[in-house]
């Protein structure tokens, strides 16, 4: 598991397997695995995976997308050719895998208001939904009414036989994954007797790229709405209702679970407490000096110094600008004002249901949150810790799946 490095004087060093040194830029490395994980759910493939990263130039913003969409094309055509030949089990497996590839160019899109976007959002949507007739995947697209418009979910069904209800798992990503990222999820929930539900919500997948409906810190007035769909299906245990959170959504979940108390368990993957202590403390270590303009209240010369410094930074650049358009920002000032919503600190105690809280040792983007929410919670609780030694212990399990599905799902049986 770890690599052993001869040093001078007889020495050894443990190295770590990670990061695998394929791109610099570390969001890209850490994007890169999780697609390489993928393939565990047969959602990518390794050897394709590979020669996308080694085709893709980091020193041109846009080659990560373009790198990504030639590759989802080729699997595309790869798809149509199986099916002229009536070949449908490898028609689906290609679509399946074209449309992880077409939500791995979307991941880093340089330009999110550019018309590719939406033209791919429905080229990946098309090619999901294709892979789940052709490999004959029980599953139903459907529309949750939301406000004015509608939330898009996929809605799986029990395969255990002989319930009259079925308690369910209700399944949502964070800022960067989609709901189709997560079939996993939907077919280990199944294959225990869940119905399960995965929807992205506001600022997410589907909806963001589709609708421009931006992040909302008030998640339970999302997910009030989905429990309200979900319940009215006759066949589901309106006791027994799971709500499970990865990434960003190891915040939203938890917030939602603070007004929503017909959930009964909560997962947070990874815990977090208060999610804009974790942008602040990012940005402070990046540039304190930038950080103190805002803390000042210079908002103006803020968004100026802000510009500029992201001229010098292509990672930083994408970074903020990408997060500004998921939160419906129109200025960097007016996205960390936004962000100052982003905490439960004050609400925490207001959960009632169970929790698992979950964080990893070699977490990226939330460390510490995760011991902080569980210490705050008074509701039962439990906690998980993946560590190098188990292999999960980075962000939400990338390339470890296996032990993180054993884990959680061992807990839901246990509880649900």
């Amino acid at each position: 598991m770890r690599k052993i490095k001869k040093e001078s004087g007889n020495r050894e060093q443990q190295q770590s397997w990670y990061p695998l040194g394929i791109f610099e830029n570390p969001v890209l490395e850490s994007v890169f695995l999780f697609y390489l994980g993928s393939a565990w759910q047969r959602l990518s493939d390794i050897g394709e995976c590979f020669d996308t990263a080694s085709r893709i130039d980091e020193s041109r913003e846009g080659s990560w997308a373009e790198e990504w969409v030639k590759t989802g094309d080729r699997l595309n055509a790869l798809g149509h050719s199986c099916l002229q030949k009536h070949h449908r089990l490898t028609a689906g497996e290609s679509y399946l895998r074209a449309a992880t590839y077409y939500r791995a160019a979307l991941h880093h899109h340089p330009d999110p208001t550019a018309p590719e976007v939406k033209q791919l959002t429905l080229k990946e949507i098309k090619n999901f939904k294709d892979a789940m007739q052709y490999l004959d995947i029980p599953v139903e697209a459907v529309e949750i009414p939301y406000e004015r418009t509608h939330i898009p979910g996929y809605w799986f069904k029990s395969q255990v036989k002989g319930r009259k209800k079925n308690p369910v798992l209700i399944f949502h990503s964070g800022r960067d994954s989609w709901a189709e990222d997560y079939l996993w999820i939907a077919q280990q929930a199944t294959l225990r007797g869940y119905h399960c539900l995965l929807f992205d919500g506001p600022g997410q997948g589907k909806l963001l790229r589709l609708q421009n409906l931006p992040f909302r810190y008030d998640w339970e007035k999302v997910v009030g709405p989905v429990v309200d769909f979900v319940i009215k299906d006759r066949s589901v245990d309106k006791e027994r209702i799971a709500l499970t959170g990865f990434s960003m959504g190891g915040f939203l979940a938890p917030r939602a679970a603070t007004a929503e108390k017909r959930i009964k368990l909560c997962i947070a993957n990874p815990g977090v407490l208060s999610w804009v202590d974790g942008v602040y403390t990012f940005l402070n270590q990046l540039n304190p000096e930038l950080m103190q303009l805002f803390h000042d209240g210079a908002y103006e010369r803020f968004d100026k110094e802000m510009a500029a410094y992201m001229e010098t930074n292509a990672f930083f650049r994408w970074g903020i600008a990408d997060t500004m358009w998921k939160h419906g920002a129109r200025t960097p000032s007016e996205m960390m004002q936004m962000l100052q919503e982003y905490t439960i600190e004050d609400k925490v105690r207001q959960i009632k249901c169970r929790m698992l809280v979950i964080d990893g040792m070699g977490e990226e983007y939330s460390a510490g949150q995760a011991r902080k929410l569980y210490d705050a919670l008074r509701c039962p609780k439990d906690f998980i810790l993946f560590t190098e030694e188990d292999t999960g212990f980075l962000h939400c399990q990338p390339g470890a799946l296996s032990i993180s599905y054993t884990r959680i799902f061992n807990w839901l049986d246990d509880h649900l």
